[in-house]
């Protein structure tokens, strides 16, 4: 039974974790979703009987899926929230703005306080994030708040006014979380020490504190302090669980193109996400038939050009994995570290999954085209002279030592031959000598081809190493036929 392109769409897709977006025959977009994996939470939609009338609705004018592969079930709730406030799909029931991810925020005043909100103001304060929960950044705040004492009040501590003693240390001075700098007990350069080192902690570089807190766990234990130890063994753990900020939500990357590409004989993909205020806002990607021998170098500067023109970008730098030339108007970046690495290894993600799913497309639509592609991506992959439509593999076993056996498995025009498979019970060696039973099984079995004139294969493939392929090698020599056929260990 042929399947309809929507059942195509379901069939090629991958369980990885991402975000599905369903658009209508005009291609406007209808819904954008989260999944942990993505296959088997859009087929839900066509296979379970909804009993919401909104669902059964937005089911009926689905034409196309398209999706965004992520890291992990965090990256994808963070994207899925980006994608829906930027895009505003019908079906969508909105996220308020109020209800957004948590950050943390380093103020930016005298004697920084350190807190969690769900606004970014842009007053020169420092945002990390954003965090997948509150309760995340709330045990990442109580760690800080027991390792550093910092303030949480909100006075002007002006240095007049500290030293005009207007204001009086509180009860959080007198509990030890706080060192009084409202009444010029602690100076400014030892605060900003202690703000030094929160960053670090919350960029995650938290090694030294780690060590610490290990130090000082094995001291209470040694004194026999344990409900001491058990307490700064929690605050370790907490420590080592930490997770940094997501991929797909990065503030400190503003309004920029990624783009990335990948490409085999035929064919080039080139991915593009476009970045708005720190956030993923579209990912698209372009499949270039190659007509002439052109570079990777050149066919990503043709998909750029395009596809800022079709998306009618405007911004003024594009991260690449490689050096292209663009003019002096747009800033280019090569990342080779850090968060903007990240987002071009993710465009990059997206690139090969595209090729997959296009090489299973054609698999289902057009078995055939699908097998001559194989075919000619292996021929120049392995560097033969010939496709290789007829494979054969061999593996040896034995049990202890003893009871040594090989199989041989068949491949014709990329589907197995079941009716060419052979077992062998080996009959020369005595003991586990791998290397001897591989020898004696492909000498057998080619000798009996020639003998009874059957087709021999383009392509051998014996399981192990160097020593399973010389002795592979050795019987085809033995048989004169190696100076006609190319082989590789795989």
């Amino acid at each position: 039974m042929e399947l309809s392109p929507l059942e195509v769409q379901i069939r090629i897709l991958p369980s990885t974790p991402g975000v599905y977006q369903y658009y209508d025959k005009d291609h406007k977009l209808l819904y954008v979703g989260k999944a942990k994996n993505l296959k088997k939470r859009v087929s839900s939609y066509f296979t379970k009987n909804h009993d919401s009338y909104r669902i059964k609705s937005m089911v009926k004018k689905i034409v196309t899926i398209e999706h965004i592969v992520v890291e992990t079930e965090m990256d994808a709730l963070l994207l899925e929230n980006s994608l829906i406030k930027n895009r505003n799909p019908r079906y969508n029931i909105m996220l308020r703005d109020d209800k957004t991810y948590p950050w943390l925020c380093i103020k930016k005043e005298r004697f920084p306080r350190v807190f969690l909100t769900r606004r970014m103001i842009k007053d020169g304060s420092e945002y990390y994030g954003p965090f997948s929960s509150v309760k995340t950044v709330r045990a990442l705040l109580d760690l800080i708040k027991g390792l550093y004492p910092l303030r949480t009040c909100k006075y002007d501590l002006s240095a007049d006014k500290i030293n005009a003693g207007k204001y009086k240390v509180c009860l959080e001075y007198h509990i030890g979380n706080c060192a009084g700098p409202c009444d010029g007990l602690m100076s400014e350069t030892a605060y900003a020490a202690n703000i030094d080192n929160v960053r670090n902690i919350v960029k995650g570089d938290y090694k030294n504190a780690a060590k610490h807190f290990e130090s000082q766990m094995m001291e209470y234990a040694a004194n026999m302090q344990f409900e001491d130890a058990q307490r700064i063994k929690e605050k370790l753990e907490i420590l080592q669980k930490y997770q940094s900020k997501s991929t797909v939500v990065n503030s400190k990357i503003t309004d920029v193109d990624v783009f990335s590409l990948i490409s085999d004989e035929t064919h080039a993909y080139v991915n593009y996400l476009q970045l708005s205020h720190g956030a993923i806002v579209r990912s698209h990607t372009l499949e270039i038939k190659k007509k002439l021998e052109e570079t990777d170098q050149e066919l990503l500067e043709i998909a750029i050009i395009e596809l800022r023109q079709r998306f009618n970008s405007q911004c003024r730098e594009i991260y690449v994995p490689f050096e292209v030339k663009l003019g002096d108007q747009i800033k280019v970046t090569i990342p080779q570290l850090g968060d903007k690495k990240k987002i071009v290894d993710l465009s990059l993600r997206n690139a090969k999954f595209y090729r997959q799913e296009q090489f299973k497309t054609i698999k289902i639509v057009d078995p055939d085209r699908h097998v001559k592609r194989l075919m000619a991506q292996m021929k120049a992959d392995l560097r033969l002279d010939e496709e290789p439509v007829h494979i054969e593999c061999f593996d040896n076993s034995n049990i202890q030592g003893t009871n040594p056996v090989a199989a041989c498995v068949v491949f014709k025009n990329g589907k197995p031959s079941k009716k060419d498979y052979r077992n062998f019970n080996i009959k020369t060696v005595e003991g586990p000598d791998d290397f001897a039973s591989m020898e004696e099984v492909v000498h057998r079995r080619y000798r009996r081809l020639l003998e009874e004139g059957e087709p021999l294969p383009q392509l051998v493939v014996v399981d192990g190493g160097k020593g399973q392929l010389s002795s592979g090698l050795k019987a085809l020599d033995r048989l004169a036929e190696r100076k006609n056929h190319h082989y590789r260990n795989c």
